[in-house]
């Protein structure tokens, strides 16, 4: 419960800092539905876009199935992205973009 709570809140305060949303899912399930912001970067393709994730200099909120997010997770902290945060189901990360 504390997690649900106060992991909402630094999501939300990422979105407000204009934080980009990765989808890890693959392209096929991204095009089923996806956050209209999200950019959709398969999960096994993240490393090899960490230099361009941490050039953006953003807040990173990644959403896809919960078993990939921790390792992306930690693949991006590894190359230097200094916020990176896991909005676990891409639909209710949706629900709570749409309450920032």
């Amino acid at each position: 419960m504390f997690n649900l709570i106060f992991g909402n809140s630094k999501i939300k305060n990422a979105l407000r800092t204009g934080a980009i949303i990765i989808d890890l899912r693959s392209p096929l399930e991204f095009d089923e539905g996806h956050i209209p912001e999200a950019i959709n970067i398969p999960v096994d393709r993240i490393a090899i876009n960490a230099a361009r994730i941490k050039a953006m200099k953003r807040p990173v909120i990644l959403c896809g199935h919960s078993g990939f997010i921790n390792d992306a997770k930690q693949q991006l902290l590894d190359q230097g992205v200094k916020e990176v945060h896991n909005g676990g189901n891409w639909q209710r990360l949706l629900r709570i973009t749409r309450s920032v």
